[in-house]
């Protein structure tokens, strides 16, 4: 059978970095970091006690206080981003299709903050359980793709994933799969995520997996340097309008770039480490370029997963030297996790809209806060350390890997009439 084709049509992000799309991406091709000492809590007893905070947010310029009383700040995070891109598309929500038009979301975690407030208040409270009656719709993950389709009135399929750090990257390749394969039309697909919370910052310092380094917030995320330390927490969201083209073009809508393709893998090793040789990595790279019906070599830019953190950063770039081969070394690489933290399961969507934008101005954001080579590392590779630079960019790879080994890959390309 012929697949469709899936283009992107709308976009929206709500990021440290910026409350649009616009300036997150100014302020990410300029190389500005989003952390801070910690506002939302009184962070003092953690070892951790900074993060990528969404800044200056009134959600009353968003959304009605009735309405968001309603829901944890990852689905108000979700609409934000979603009004966005629904606003970006420029559709007349009158002639759309509303039964082959869908919501695909994904997040790690869901409704941390409100799990986290009413378990709470059920301890201070002689474990009296008076329980808000929205507890269970604000926590649970499916709540965030359930508001945006009731919101719109999309009355397709409708689902979220959860794969940890991969979700909004799975949830950008199901949406990709219903258009081509016409049961959609049009799907509001990313992720976002709100873990900037007492229960996130304690649980990741108790991995061991956040930077502690907080003399210096801004610093602290540095994707390849050699004395990375960890991750940064990331809070916000992205979405994206996928679309099928012939709908598209019908509709003389403006078109970002085309989706060609999507890769899945697992680690099958340890519930959070990466294989130490980059197995599931460089097997999602391999199954999302044969899925696009590409070769390495048309690839010229990956934003990788590049988290800041000393076992996971060596094991990627071990994956893209052996998929890649001497290619490798013709590719810009960044982490612009360097800028705006780790987002979890909304990291790629967030990521994705960078590789787009990367296509759509033919620059490449750049990692910040490299100050030290690290001797595991090639330094022949272009990991665009600093500062952006300019290229052609046809074609842009964007990885994502999670807790369990789940591990998801999207292509994007410019668009081919």
């Amino acid at each position: 059978m012929s697949f469709k084709r899936v283009v992107v049509t709308g976009m929206g992000a709500l990021t440290p970095l910026g409350k649009d799309v616009p300036t997150f991406w100014k302020n990410l091709v300029a190389g500005v970091s989003g952390a801070a000492p910690i506002t939302r809590f009184d962070a003092e007893k953690f070892r951790t006690r900074f993060a990528c905070e969404v800044k200056d947010l009134d959600m009353n310029d968003y959304i009605p206080r009735q309405e968001a009383r309603k829901m944890d700040p990852f689905t108000q995070y979700a609409v934000i981003a979603a009004d966005e891109a629904m606003k970006d598309a420029g559709f007349d929500v009158e002639k759309l299709d509303l039964d082959k038009a869908g919501v695909i979301w994904g997040s790690g975690i869901g409704g941390l903050k409100t799990f986290e407030d009413e378990v709470m208040n059920f301890a201070d409270g002689a474990k009296n359980p008076r329980f808000n009656p929205f507890f269970i719709p604000k926590m649970i993950a499916d709540s965030a793709s359930g508001v945006l389709s009731i919101r719109y009135g999309f009355r397709g399929p409708t689902f979220i994933t959860v794969s940890a750090c991969a979700s909004s990257t799975n949830a950008l390749i199901d949406a990709y799969n219903y258009i081509r394969l016409g049961t959609m039309n049009v799907c509001i697909s990313g992720g976002s995520e709100a873990a900037v919370t007492n229960a996130g910052v304690g649980g990741f310092n108790a991995l061991k997996a956040l930077s502690e380094r907080n003399d210096s917030p801004e610093t602290a995320s540095r994707p390849y340097d050699k004395d990375r330390d960890g991750f940064v927490l990331g809070e916000g969201g992205a979405a994206l309008i996928l679309e099928e083209y012939e709908h598209a073009k019908a509709r003389g809508a403006k078109i970002y770039a085309e989706m060609i393709g999507g890769g899945m893998s697992s680690d099958a090793f340890h519930i959070t480490a990466p294989h130490p040789d980059g197995r599931g990595a460089y097997m999602v790279m391999k199954n999302a370029l044969e899925d696009a019906g590409i070769r390495p070599e048309d690839v010229d830019y990956i934003n990788t997963h590049g988290t800041s953190t000393p076992i996971g950063d060596p094991q990627e770039i071990k994956a893209i030297e052996r998929f890649f081969g001497e290619h490798a070394y013709q590719l810009n690489i960044s982490s612009t996790k360097s800028m705006t933290g780790h987002l979890l399961g909304g990291a790629g969507a967030i990521e994705a809209a960078a590789c787009i934008l990367a296509i759509r101005d033919q620059v490449i954001p750049p990692t910040i806060n490299h100050f030290t080579d690290d001797p595991e590392i090639d330094p022949r590779l272009n990991l665009t350390f600093n500062k952006a630079q300019q290229r052609s960019v046809n074609v842009a790879l964007s990885n994502t890997f999670g807790f369990g080994g789940h591990n998801a890959s999207v292509v994007f390309r410019k668009l081919e009439a």
